[in-house]
């Protein structure tokens, strides 16, 4: 029997669906995205602040793919299914997807989210995707605490104990 947190993991489509359903009930949705390859609590922090803005939280999880073009060889840590597992899990956490695309540009049109929320290693400025989410309608918000944790330093770290 599987967990019911597993019916929080959705493919495009049906996230789109559930987004519509959520709109109709008068939810907000906040989009947030990452790699979150061994999750942290400087992930569980974004999570909650996001939560807090006070809408529904969708988590867009960079593919096993995507994740190896961007952080190099020897990442994901943890695969795509299992990190989409660990953040469903969450109480947070509203629905996961999982998204191949180098950047969540596509998805950001797609759901055209209230408001995209990124963590304190950006400034509204400096949100890649900014442009686009004022197109579709939505709001920046940073949210979280200080970026003082990092999965490459644990990783870094690991190593080097061995």
């Amino acid at each position: 029997m599987q967990p019911n947190f597993i019916r929080k993991i959705l493919g495009r489509g049906e996230l789109r669906k559930q987004v519509a359903q959520w709109r109709a009930a008068g939810e907000e949705i906040i989009l947030t995205n990452g790699c979150f390859d061994l999750l942290h609590v400087g992930h569980v922090r974004y999570l909650n602040a996001a939560k807090a803005l006070g809408g529904r939280v969708v988590v867009a999880v960079n593919s096993d793919t995507s994740v190896r073009a961007l952080k190099g060889a020897g990442r994901p840590v943890v695969p795509e299914q299992e990190r989409a597992e660990v953040l469903a899990a969450l109480a947070d956490v509203d629905a996961v997807v999982i998204f191949g695309e180098a950047t969540v540009e596509n998805l950001i049109r797609e759901l055209r989210p209230d408001v995209h929320a990124k963590g304190t290693d950006y400034t509204r400025s400096t949100v890649p995707e900014r442009e686009i989410v004022r197109e579709c309608g939505g709001r920046v918000e940073i949210v979280g605490d200080a970026k003082d944790h990092s999965v490459s330093e644990l990783v870094r770290s690991m190593g080097s104990r061995s």
